[in-house]
């Protein structure tokens, strides 16, 4: 075999190109379908927010590489840094060429239950959620013994795993396990873009299929479940997952109500900019202007008002097709969450800067003001995972082992539990008078 074709060759080639940031040379491995889809600017920009979590590179692992089919292999190289770790995926052709680049947190997880799960209360099962083309696996976490309990369905951000699993970190499963250990029933599982990588970066993809599809069978399997009572099954959704939930529920009436836990409002590319901006500030030492050049370019023809279907997608913010951005312009989350006819849960975190208490969260306070059975919570010690700390928030926090707060976990199960005083059936029925 041709060292230069060999896929362990080229995955360990294409991690010292982004190491010592060759990118447009990296780009010129790209296969054409790649090549349509991520530019070099994307991946700059993509690397240089991992990196500003995790810190230099210390050393790489052994890469691995597994057969797809006759024409491409699978290659991952763990890489360590000062502040945890990534994973680099490629998928590579027998010429040598990349038809996927993706980066992900490292698998290497030692994650520990948090004191507040109790595992002798519940039993966990895989699932499939069966969607078609879009079907992806999950885990059901069900309460052991009790009638007509309540249940929900968590919903991730980007393209997680059903655990959001961030080094030693998983707050989804966190969530599921508190949650579960109070008697509450939770269906998490992989987004549709973890699992159907090239996806997200094809023409047509929007929100849509990113969410929807995968959601509502959730909701729909667990509220088959024996002892699950199917009135009470409700979304609960992190970040880009909670503006989504708001999507989810509006099209599923069966579903009893939203969680929005750090839910963005503010337009999203807008967003990425404050992003970028804040970890050039609290990131690594490296100089970082470039990437946050080619981000502002990228951003503005993003938010480019003569934006069409044809923009290719390797010109656009994280090399999301224009269906995408066209699609997310006319989803207002604030205004479709106001329409909806039943209770709404809003938690924030204060140490938030990637959807943050001044900018976001006052969009939602201010569209909801006058939406009854609204209720809305601050955590001021808490980052955007909902992990309580104190100072400016890092984007290298993620790389330490850490459990979502026990108060938001009680926060969401109070208000989930009608036996509750926090229940939204309670206060509903308060201010009825009953």
């Amino acid at each position: 075999m041709d060292m230069r074709t060999d896929p362990a060759t080229v995955a360990t080639t294409v991690v010292t190109m982004l190491r010592e940031g060759r990118f447009d040379d990296l780009e010129e491995l790209f296969a054409p379908a790649l090549a349509a889809a991520v530019s070099a600017d994307t991946v700059r920009t993509g690397w240089a927010a991992e990196t500003a979590k995790t810190g230099a590179i210390r050393t790489l692992g052994e890469v691995t590489t597994t057969p797809v089919d006759d024409q491409l292999t699978r290659a991952v190289v763990p890489v360590h840094c000062e502040n945890g770790g990534l994973e680099v995926r490629l998928g590579i052709d027998a010429a040598g060429r990349l038809h996927g680049l993706r980066l992900a947190p490292l698998t290497e997880s030692h994650w520990m239950p948090p004191r507040y799960a109790t595992p002798r209360r519940f039993t966990e099962q895989e699932i499939t959620l069966e969607c078609g083309p879009l079907t992806v696996p999950g885990t059901l976490t069900m309460p052991r013994g009790g009638r007509r309990r309540p249940g929900v369905v968590l919903i991730a951000s980007g393209a997680n795993d059903r655990d959001v699993t961030w080094g030693p970190n998983k707050p989804f499963k966190d969530l599921a396990w508190g949650l579960a250990s109070r008697g509450i029933a939770v269906v998490r599982f992989d987004k549709v873009t973890h699992v159907h990588t090239r996806m997200q970066h094809e023409p047509g993809f929007t929100m849509i299929q990113e969410y929807l599809p995968n959601a509502i069978a959730a909701v729909r399997l667990l509220q088959q479940q024996p002892g699950v009572d199917p009135a009470r099954v409700f979304v609960a959704g992190h970040s880009g997952g909670g503006k989504a939930a708001v999507r989810v529920a509006a099209a599923e009436s069966s579903i009893a109500g939203v969680v929005m836990l750090a839910a963005d409002a503010v337009p999203l590319p807008r967003a990425a900019a404050r992003i970028f901006d804040y970890v050039a500030g609290h990131g690594p030492a490296a100089d970082m202007s470039a990437t946050l050049v080619g981000t502002a370019e990228t951003i503005a023809r993003t938010e480019d008002p003569d934006l069409s279907l044809e923009t290719p997608s390797a010109e656009l913010l994280f090399g999301w097709p224009a269906s995408y951005w066209l699609d997310l312009r006319e989803f207002d989350q604030v205004a479709t969450a106001a329409d909806l006819d039943r209770p709404i849960l809003v938690l924030q975190g204060g140490r938030d800067y990637q959807v943050t208490e001044a900018d976001d969260l006052a969009r939602w306070q201010a569209g909801l003001d006058a939406k009854p059975d609204v209720f809305i919570q601050v955590f001021p010690a808490d980052d955007h995972m909902f992990f309580p700390g104190s100072g400016p928030s890092r984007p290298a926090d993620l790389q330490a082992p850490q459990h979502v707060d026990p108060a938001v976990v009680a926060a969401i199960a109070d208000w989930l539990v009608p036996e509750s005083s926090q229940g939204p059936l309670s206060r509903l029925l308060g201010r009825l008078g009953m």
